[in-house]
């Protein structure tokens, strides 16, 4: 954590990253329209949305590198006013740049002299990221995994409590998508604020403790993955009795809609819930699943009625 100013309040250390009306014009357009966001301690936040949906420019405007309405603070104050945003922010934005014929270690050498980190750091960072074997290899050698863990290494350099991630899995392996996982895993649990990009849903549901998703420039929606578990869920049942379970399911609120073959399909709780009451009732159950709507689904949903209504 960086030493922080005595106005700071409580408040703002639980969300070290506010974002606040950021608007953003091109061609008379909104690419970025009034987002509000907010990116809390110790959690990875998934930040969703279609190609030009205005993912990177959104975190551009975040972090100053692109000029446009609204305001961005960390720990209380805009990132310019912090005597080194290196140790606020680590940012990744398409692997690492530097010229291509310096090696990795030179390159972050260079990186931590203008950040004021000790040398001693890049070999903290390298061998964080496994790059320690490939200390010596230019930068136009680099593999897109290896570039991806470098831009890794370079946002780690300064021990910043927050992290920027723009579609860090594009074009990964899976071992390397494995080890991105873990890697955001293990920033969350150390307390950073982790923001990640992305259009992959899939992988996002696997990285996120929560997501936001941007549709046509606008924060159409945010949930938990937890919250997001609990939405819609759907179990199949099935029992030489299962119609027996339609009014103890309707007295939970749930819904029950009978199939075929002694199945039927319930909402509205879980599968937990339909267990209990099966037992209660001394209803043999011989196949009981509970499916939880996909992180796609979700989106999709969302996305799609952000287009019906525009």
């Amino acid at each position: 954590m960086p030493d922080l100013p005595p106005m700071v309040a409580e408040s703002e250390l639980a969300d070290p990253v506010r974002a606040e009306g950021l608007t953003w014009r091109q061609s008379g357009r909104r690419i970025v329209d009034d987002v509000h966001l907010n990116v809390p301690a110790g959690v990875v936040t998934g930040f969703l949305g279609a190609n030009g949906a205005g993912k990177t420019t959104t975190l551009r405007l975040m972090l100053g590198l692109t000029r446009g309405e609204g305001r961005t603070t960390y720990f209380g104050r805009p990132l310019a006013q912090w005597r080194n945003p290196a140790r606020i922010v680590g940012v990744v934005m398409g692997g690492v740049a530097g010229h291509p014929r310096h090696t990795l270690a030179q390159h972050l050498r260079m990186v931590a002299a203008g950040a004021g980190v000790p040398e001693s750091r890049v070999r903290d960072v390298l061998e964080r990221v496994g790059l320690t074997g490939t200390a010596d290899k230019r930068l136009e050698a680099l593999s897109l995994g290896m570039a991806q863990r470098a831009g890794i290494a370079q946002a780690l350099l300064g021990d910043p409590p927050v992290f920027f991630l723009d579609e860090p899995a594009n074009g990964l392996d899976p071992h390397s998508i494995r080890w991105l996982r873990e890697t955001l895993r293990q920033l969350a649990d150390e307390g950073k604020a982790v923001l990640v990009s992305s259009h992959l849903l899939a992988e996002m549901q696997q990285f996120a403790d929560r997501v936001i998703v941007l549709a046509r420039g606008r924060v159409v929606a945010e949930t938990s993955i937890e919250a997001l578990a609990r939405r819609g869920s759907q179990v199949t049942v099935q029992s030489p009795r299962v119609g027996d379970l339609a009014a103890p399911v309707e007295q939970l609120d749930g819904t029950f809609q009978l199939l075929d073959d002694g199945r039927a399909t319930i909402r509205g709780i879980t599968r937990f819930q339909v267990g209990d009451l099966a037992a209660e009732r001394g209803i043999p159950v011989h196949w009981l699943d509970e499916q939880a709507p996909s992180l796609e689904d979700y989106y999709l949903s969302v996305a799609e009625e952000e287009f019906r209504i525009s």
